[in-house]
């Protein structure tokens, strides 16, 4: 099959295909006489893994790893917990990172009266002022 049906039916866009392929993420598709890139079953099984891993929000690298692993029929099932377990780790720290982030914009938002007049919290939040008046206020007065 063609880089297209490949996408189709791995659910990885052609241009993330090839990134892989470029990275050396994945190896290189075949060619068809004519130059075109060729994938079978095996390509598109390998498509359906990163796509997997990387909905699963793992980096790049980790990806990488989990593809030598699962490649590696005498790997130890715990080499593969461990990095599920790092990732586990990643998202609870992004989670809490993302939490802390809602609660400043929910802060802001509650300070915002959200009327007519010119100032805003949540802008001066946003370029460090805190309640003063910029230096080059794009309001005009």
């Amino acid at each position: 099959m063609n880089i297209g049906e490949a996408a189709k039916a791995s659910g990885v866009s052609a241009k993330m295909i090839r990134y892989y392929e470029e990275t050396g993420l994945i190896p290189p598709a075949g060619r068809s006489g004519s130059g075109y890139r060729t994938y079978g079953p095996k390509e598109v099984q390998i498509l359906r893994f990163v796509r997997r891993a990387r909905d699963l929000g793992f980096p790049m690298v980790k990806v990488a790893e989990l593809l030598a692993l699962w490649r590696d029929r005498e790997r130890a099932s715990s080499d593969v917990k461990h990095l599920a377990e790092d990732q586990i780790a990643a998202l609870e720290h992004r989670i809490r990172e993302m939490e802390a982030m809602k609660g400043t914009l929910e802060h802001l938002v509650h300070c915002c009266a959200g009327d007519t007049r010119p100032d805003c919290p949540i802008l001066d939040d946003l370029g460090g002022l805190h309640g003063k008046t910029p230096v080059d206020s794009p309001v005009r007065r």
